[in-house]
C-alpha cells in the first residue's frame, strides 16, 4: 500500500471521529460517478437456495467493500460505502453445525477501513477485528454456525453508525436442521436510513451530515438501500394462493421499524429472527430493531398491488415503500370493492 493510501485513510478516520462529514475525492474505477450513478439496489429477489436439509459442510463466503457513487433517488446520488456493490450486503445462507470462512477484502481504489461483524459468530467482535482492512487489504476469520436463526452482519470500524448508515450492513440465516418449511417464494428486505446535509428530495450528489447522523434526524428512509427501490421493475412479484416468505432485517443505524404490508396479515412471524420457537400467527404489524431481524410467512388470498411500509407512516414520504404485486384470480368471497343492496348497519 503506498504511504499516500495510507495517509488518507487515516485522514478520513480523524476526521470521521472529529465529527465532520468527509467525502471521498474519488469513486472506485468503473463504480459510478455522480454524472452516471451506480445502481446499488439490491433485488429483493436475490436469495440463495435453502441449505438446511444438506449436511453441514464448510461454506465461503468472500465480500469485498467498495466506496462508489450510487442513485438515491430521481435525479439525486449519494456516496455509499457497500458490500459487494449493493445495499443491503449479500444475503448469506448457511445450516447449523457448517463451518463458516469468511474473506474480506477492502477495494484498493477506497478511502476508508472496513471489516464485518457477524450477529451469527460466536467469538471476539463477531470477526471484526480479524477483518480490520485498510484499502487494498484482504482479512478473513472463520467460525462455526452454532445458534440457527436470522441475523444482522455489518462494518464495525468506528464510528460504526457512520459505516452502517452509508450501506454496510446484510443478513445471514443459519437454518436449522431440516431447514424451514417451504414456501413458493422468497423475498430479501433491509431497511435503512441516510444522513444528507441537504433536505429530502434534493437534486444531485448529496452530502453526508455527520451532526444529523449523532443526532438520529435522517432525511432518507429506504429498503434496500435508495428511496422507493422495491417499487417499478424491483417490485415484489408472487400469484394468487401462493406462500411467500420475506426475509426482512433493519440495518438502522438508528431507527426501530414497525414492519407492516398493507392489505395482509402475516400467517407466521419468526419473532426477532429466532427460528426453532413456534412462530406468531396472524399478526399486522412486527417491531424490527436496529440490528435486528424477522421472517414474515404469508399466503396471498387475493390479486393486487400491495404496499411495503414502515408503519411510522411519516417514513413513507421520505422514501420508504415497497410494492407486492400479486397475479391471479380475483376472489369476491373474500373482498370485493362497494356492497350490495341497502345492509343495516351498526352504529352506536
Amino acid at each position: 500500500m503506498t504511504t499516500r493510501k495510507h495517509l488518507l485513510t487515516t485522514v478520513a478516520a480523524v476526521l470521521a471521529m472529529g465529527g465532520l462529514a468527509f467525502q471521498p475525492a474519488f469513486a472506485a474505477d468503473g463504480y459510478g460517478t455522480a454524472e452516471t450513478p451506480a445502481d446499488i439496489v439490491r433485488p429483493a429477489t436475490d436469495v440463495p437456495e435453502a441449505s438446511g436439509r444438506r449436511a453441514p459442510e464448510a461454506v465461503r463466503i468472500k465480500l469485498e467493500t467498495v466506496e462508489l457513487v450510487g442513485r438515491l433517488d430521481n435525479g439525486s446520488s449519494y456516496n455509499y460505502w457497500t458490500f459487494n456493490g449493493k445495499v443491503p450486503g449479500p444475503f448469506v445462507r448457511v445450516r447449523v453445525g457448517d463451518t463458516v470462512e469468511v474473506s474480506l477484502e477492502n477495494h484498493d481504489g477506497n478511502m476508508f477501513m472496513h471489516n464485518v461483524d457477524f450477529h451469527a459468530a460466536t467469538g471476539l467482535h463477531g470477526g471484526g477485528s480479524a477483518t480490520l482492512a485498510a484499502p487494498g487489504e484482504q482479512k478473513g476469520f472463520t467460525f462455526k454456525a452454532l445458534k440457527p436463526g436470522l441475523y444482522v452482519y455489518h462494518c464495525a470500524v468506528g464510528p460504526a453508525a457512520q459505516h452502517i448508515a452509508n450501506g454496510m450492513y446484510g443478513l445471514i440465516l443459519v437454518e436449522p436442521e431440516g431447514g424451514l418449511p417451504p414456501v413458493d417464494r422468497e423475498f430479501y428486505v433491509m431497511q435503512g436510513e441516510l444522513y444528507t446535509e441537504e433536505s429530502f428530495g434534493t437534486g444531485g450528489l448529496l452530502t453526508e451530515s455527520y451532526d444529523k447522523l449523532m443526532n438520529e434526524e435522517p432525511e432518507y428512509f429506504v429498503f434496500n438501500g435508495a428511496a422507493e427501490a422495491l417499487t417499478g421493475d424491483n417490485a415484489l412479484r408472487a400469484k394468487v394462493g401462493e406462500t411467500i416468505r420475506i426475509y426482512f432485517g433493519v440495518g438502522g443505524p438508528n431507527k426501530t421499524s414497525s414492519f407492516h404490508v398493507i392489505g395482509e396479515i402475516f400467517d407466521a412471524v419468526y419473532n426477532l429472527g429466532s427460528l426453532t420457537g413456534e412462530p406468531l400467527p396472524d399478526v399486522q404489524t412486527v417491531t424490527v430493531p436496529p440490528g435486528g431481524a424477522v421472517a414474515v410467512d404469508m399466503k396471498l388470498e387475493v390479486p393486487g398491488e400491495f404496499m411495503l411500509v414502515d408503519h411510522a407512516l411519516s417514513r413513507a414520504m421520505r422514501g420508504l415503500v415497497g410494492t407486492l404485486i400479486v397475479e391471479g384470480e380475483e376472489r369476491p368471497e373474500i373482498f370485493k370493492e362497494g356492497i350490495e343492496g341497502q345492509p343495516e348497519m351498526l352504529m352506536n
